[in-house]
């Protein structure tokens, strides 16, 4: 076998390696990316917008069952807020304007925030 010059190799890095050749540029592993920060959506409690809408929005916004809305809408109604998704920072903030623009054009004051994830 004919092996080249230690001095045409590009990876050679130090002579205290087998062959002088150091292969950590070859088993190199990439950086680990981190996963990006979730945002809960929550939905706060009023005085004036029906218990049946906030069903409603429950169940065409965040592709939940009858029941599975009816009991946020019992917790948003007894503590004041609730959280009815846990989604990344763009799919959050859609969220929360077509609940938003939604609540508005049927004239509700209902309110739904998103906060970072702890």
């Amino acid at each position: 076998m004919i092996r080249p010059a230690m001095s045409q190799l590009p990876w050679r890095m130090s002579d205290d390696k087998e062959d002088g050749i150091d292969t950590s540029i070859l088993t190199d592993v990439r950086p680990k990316t981190k996963r990006p920060p979730l945002y809960k959506v929550l939905l706060l409690n009023d005085d004036y917008t029906p218990m049946e809408f906030v069903v409603h929005v429950l169940e065409r916004f965040f592709g939940m069952n009858h029941a599975q809305a009816f009991e946020i809408m019992l917790t948003v109604h007894k503590k004041g807020v609730a959280v009815v998704g846990v989604f990344s920072h763009e799919i959050a903030e859609t969220k929360v304007g077509q609940v938003m623009d939604f609540a508005r054009r049927h004239q509700h004051p209902l309110q739904c925030t998103m906060e970072k994830e702890d």
